[in-house]
């Protein structure tokens, strides 16, 4: 009859294989996280089904851009025109004879970075609000490995995709004189605010929504269970750091939704703070729909919203 392992080396294999699994799992989390943070095929079929601006009555141009690492981003670009075939159309006067291309070099550009998921089609309904209503030129990015775009996500090759874009409008024949304006969602925000620290010179305005201070700092509300390993991340988004290294003359416009689901309300708090200290006045804490404060030179604002949620500041 077989004998019986002993207590002591029963605890020594159970300790050896709780050892193995745990260093199997950080290996997983560390190796892995790129599919957490960075879920471009959620929802369902978002690498393959992208909406186009047509799609939404706008007038579009596919823009490939190809990145210093040899990766083709399909972008889109909206171009303002003299005359917009929409009702809610705003009315800009122009000069007789003026060209739609010189017509678009007259009117501020917006360079937009969407959140991790889905891709930038899906953003659409809000680059009509920037292309319609406020007749601005619109630059949509899809980063790498989203939508249709080549490669795979990472927080190294997404600044790559954020400064090819930039360098873009800066080469182009009527985009290149015109006001350059970053908003950035989620982490659209952090993308923002990095580009925007590389490059204080060629960036005019940044608008951020429900972004946060770092991606360390995230995990424990986002992936409550992988708290205690929040030390493994290594994709940073430091947007804390870096907005020290914005000039207080660029103004930032914070819209956060006192009810999002995904960032805690605080990070757009802190970050609010941090821009405040960067305007080199004291500010007031917090603000809302109806009362915006202003700090520094009065252009920068937080605005809260009440019941706005991650992906949606009002319903």
């Amino acid at each position: 009859m077989p004998s019986l392992p002993s207590l002591e080396a029963f605890a020594k294999g159970t300790a050896a294989t709780v050892a193995g699994v745990a260093t199997l799992g950080c290996g997983l989390l560390y190796y892995g996280q790129n599919y957490l943070i960075y879920p471009s095929a959620f929802p369902p079929g978002s690498r393959i089904e992208v909406p186009v601006p047509t799609d939404f009555g706008l007038e579009y141009q596919d823009l490939p851009l190809v990145t210093e690492d040899r990766f083709t981003l399909r972008c889109y670009l909206l171009m303002q025109r003299t005359e917009i075939s929409n009702s809610h159309a705003a009315h800009i006067d122009y000069p007789d004879q003026q060209t739609h291309e010189e017509f678009a070099s007259t009117r501020p550009t917006v360079l937009m970075f969407h959140g991790n998921g889905g891709n930038h089609g899906h953003r659409i309904p809000l680059a009509k609000v920037f292309y319609v209503k406020m007749r601005c030129n619109v630059l949509m990015l899809s980063y790498r490995g989203y939508g249709h775009s080549e490669g795979s996500p990472s927080e190294s090759g997404i600044r790559i995709d954020a400064q090819t874009a930039l360098d873009y409008l800066a080469s182009h024949p009527y985009l290149k004189n015109t006001p350059v304006i970053l908003y950035g969602q989620s982490i659209g925000g952090a993308v923002a605010i990095d580009l925007a620290s590389r490059n204080p010179s060629k960036i005019t305005a940044l608008i951020l929504e429900n972004t946060f201070t770092n991606l360390p700092r995230l995990v424990p509300k986002v992936l409550p269970l992988l708290s205690p390993l929040s030390f493994l991340c290594h994709q940073k988004w430091d947007s804390a750091s870096k907005i020290p290294l914005i000039p207080r003359s660029m103004p930032i416009l914070m819209l956060s939704g006192v009810r999002d689901e995904v960032v805690p309300r605080e990070h757009m708090q802190e970050l609010w703070q941090i821009v405040s200290r960067r305007q080199g006045t004291k500010s007031s804490d917090t603000g809302n729909k109806s009362d915006m404060p202003e700090v520094g030179n009065g252009k920068s604002r937080f605005l809260e919203f009440e019941g706005g949620h991650h992906s949606a500041l009002s319903r």
